[in-house]
């Protein structure tokens, strides 16, 4: 009131939330930690734990996700959680690692080639944190395709050559000759707009799901036996879709088009669009 006494402002209480609600988060915080201790790893020169940790941030990011949906647990704060640790664990713990591992031969240069790709990343997460501001709804088959490589797969990228070190020996895939212009592609390719599979959008056949199963067994137990060489395999195997991803990306663009086009004849009886491949720039980011 006027001349009056305003009212004592009690705090604001905050709703209390279940336990369930934080698991993501607690999920999303261990796969930081594991990243994080990627790099004190590599200080030690352990490198196979620092590789295992980074692939360990790898399952437990594609995890708190999944469990965010499972537990109607999405939030805006879960998000920026996971994306503060995206780069910690696949932007900052590969460029260390590459840097102690192989690049601190070139001093100084090797330092700035590692900063490069924790800035890629850098810059990759926030073109995908923005990602929906002013977008326009894109079509179906556009969301089965990332645009770049994904963070988790980008970082699996990096450390292939430290993998191939301990499947074949040193000498080779340890020289920083090879390093260098290996992590400056790598980086690329995350802020590139090169169109990539996203498998989890797969539509699995089922005539195909008992193959796949027996596969999927199969290169479980081969990465008990054989890890770095399976590891090896796999990353190499995930190099090979990029050609078909591209393939794939503009041939549907253009049947998306062909059919736009077909259906605006039908409609107005207008001319057909001049160029198939209008709108094939556009892809979903991840």
């Amino acid at each position: 009131m006027a001349g009056g006494i305003d009212p004592i402002r009690r705090p604001r209480r905050f709703k209390a939330l279940s336990l369930t609600r934080l698991v993501p988060n607690v999920a999303t915080i261990m796969g930081m930690c594991a990243g994080l201790t990627s790099i004190r790893f590599a200080m030690q020169d352990r490198w196979e734990a620092a590789v295992a940790a980074i692939l360990i941030a790898g399952i437990i990011d594609g995890l708190d996700g999944r469990l965010a949906r499972m537990l109607n647990a999405s939030s805006r704060f879960g998000g920026e959680l996971d994306s503060l640790s995206d780069f910690v664990c696949f932007g900052v713990a590969p460029a260390m690692m590459l840097y102690f591992w192989s690049l601190h031969e070139f001093g100084g240069i090797g330092w700035a080639l590692s900063l490069l790709f924790a800035v890629c990343m850098m810059l990759r997460l926030a073109r995908f944190n923005t990602q929906m501001l002013g977008e326009p709804e894109l079509p179906t088959w556009a969301y089965r395709f990332f645009t770049g490589v994904p963070a988790p797969a980008a970082a699996a990228l990096a450390m292939w050559p430290i993998v191939l070190t301990f499947q074949f020996g040193e000498g080779i895939f340890d020289s920083p000759y090879i390093v260098a212009p290996y992590g400056v592609i790598i980086a690329g390719l995350m802020v590139s707009r090169l169109p990539t599979f996203s498998f989890k959008k797969v539509k699995v056949p089922r005539a195909w799901v008992l193959p796949l199963m027996l596969a999927f067994g199969a290169s479980v137990a081969f990465l008990v036996s054989s890890p770095w060489l399976t590891l090896s395999v796999i990353a190499g195997v995930y190099f090979i879709t990029f050609p078909l991803s591209y393939r794939s990306y503009r041939r549907m663009g253009v049947e998306n088009q062909q059919e736009q086009d077909k259906a605006d004849e039908e409609d107005d009886d207008g001319e057909p669009d001049d160029d198939p491949d209008e709108g094939l720039n556009r892809v979903h980011q991840n």
